[in-house]
């Protein structure tokens, strides 16, 4: 393949993510739905009978290009959510982000695990445990937009959901990191314990948290020199790219662990020493939103298989996805009320954590490239987010439609209400 033939779907990927992006923020919606749809869209492109099209847009050495670039995408998105992690919003929380965040895990992954198990009785452990995983992800941005204009994200409430959605990304991508370990550990690495495969792969995953959180250290000495030094500049950035790539390469090869976990560690790591944080975010935003994300998205709309949707795979799908919505909010909801918040803010609890958005798709694709899960799980991600993306908003809305307070015009920045579009 001649470089410049990835040139022309590469256009429309980005042409069509930014349209459909922009319909999508219309109405309310994230922006990765616009993504996706406009995967869909162009996928469609191999049902017309004309063979230049199908080579040009699903060509193999094509297809493959555009794959890679969308992985490069999930790295830095996985970068971009570790650098906006700030654990120190735990301390205005206590211990009630941490309850949340546990039952808000243990919940959902739980009813995953059963329901893959019920309809998929041969798929094995490690497949019920990772369709369980997806479902722990969780996504509060469009829970924080509606906070915000209600005037309630400065509450409690709205302090311990945020809170809660930062743990929440900790332990899914720790759970994530051990079930993709355990994977490429050879098909007799399982969960047998006095297997030796099993035991090289557990010590490995322990070395690389190790490894990383020493090896995080000694770059926030690094940092602290160089912003010191040279504040606001454009090197601290590439370097922090230069370490997110670093992570996730070493993650994967020497260690077995996810890429996107090296990635996310790599992240936290920076995000939590370096003081010019929100610049280094800014850059690997624009980035990564600019060209890589969107590939990824589209490519993943674009490869929706539906051929492996069997009636009785269908019937799992459905289950599903009301066990992605009814686990986070009956899950979260029980922790908030556990902590003695009131049932409607316990109600309000599960509500905002049961959005989800990018986070899933990427456990989704993760477990597709591990063997670990069907192909055919991406039109009912696809549904989980489009779902909780419609049902938040209104019923969050609706519950505070006898208290809201809107904050004053005069209060609000500078820019409240426009499109980042």
């Amino acid at each position: 393949m001649e470089a410049f033939e990835i040139l022309l779907p590469l256009a429309l990927i980005l042409l069509l993510s930014k349209l459909m992006g922009l319909g999508a923020h219309k109405i309310g919606m994230p922006a990765v739905i616009g993504m996706l749809v406009a995967g869909v869209l162009i996928g469609l492109l191999n049902y017309i009978p004309w063979q230049p099209l199908k080579d040009a847009f699903f060509g193999e050495e094509v297809k493959k290009g555009i794959d890679i670039i969308g992985k490069i995408g999930v790295v830095l998105i996985m970068f971009s959510t570790g650098l906006g992690t700030d654990l120190k919003k735990l301390k205005q929380t206590g211990g009630a982000a941490v309850v949340i965040t546990l039952f808000g895990v243990i919940v959902p992954m739980g009813l995953g695990t059963l329901v893959s198990f019920l309809f998929m009785p041969h798929g094995g452990l490690l497949s019920w445990l990772f369709y369980g995983a997806i479902l722990t992800a969780t996504s509060v941005s469009v829970t924080v937009a509606v906070l915000k204009e209600l005037g309630k994200l400065d509450t409690k409430l709205g302090t311990s959901v945020v809170a809660a959605a930062v743990i929440d990304d900790v332990i899914g991508i720790i759970v994530l990191s051990v079930l993709t370990g355990f994977s490429s550990g050879g098909e007799n690495a399982g969960w047998d314990w006095f297997n030796p495969n099993a035991a090289l792969v557990s010590i490995k995953i322990v070395v690389f948290f190790i490894a990383a959180i020493a090896l995080g250290v000694g770059l926030r000495k690094i940092f602290d020199i160089m912003e010191r030094k040279a504040p606001h500049n454009r090197r601290v950035p590439i370097i922090s790219l230069a370490a997110c790539f670093l992570y996730a390469y070493a993650a994967e090869k020497l260690f077995g662990v996810a890429d996107i976990t090296g990635a996310y560690v790599a992240g936290i790591l920076l995000g939590g020493t370096l003081s010019e944080t929100p610049y280094v975010e800014n850059k690997v935003d624009t980035m990564g939103y600019l060209f890589f994300s969107p590939v990824f998205f589209a490519s993943i709309g674009m490869n929706l298989d539906f051929s492996g949707i069997t009636p009785s795979f269908l019937a799992f799908g459905a289950v599903y996805v009301i066990a992605a919505l009814a686990g986070k909010f009956i899950g979260c909801g029980l922790g908030a009320k556990m902590c003695k918040f009131s049932w409607r803010d316990s109600v309000r609890a599960g509500l905002g954590m049961m959005v989800r958005a990018e986070v899933i798709l990427i456990c989704a694709e993760r477990g597709v490239a591990a063997g670990l899960v069907s192909g055919a799980i991406y039109p009912f991600v696809f549904l989980i987010i489009l779902i909780s993306s419609v049902l938040t908003p209104i019923f969050l809305k609706l519950s505070y439609r006898k208290e809201t307070v809107r904050p004053p015009r005069s209060n609000l920045p500078p820019n409240w209400g426009e499109s980042e579009q």
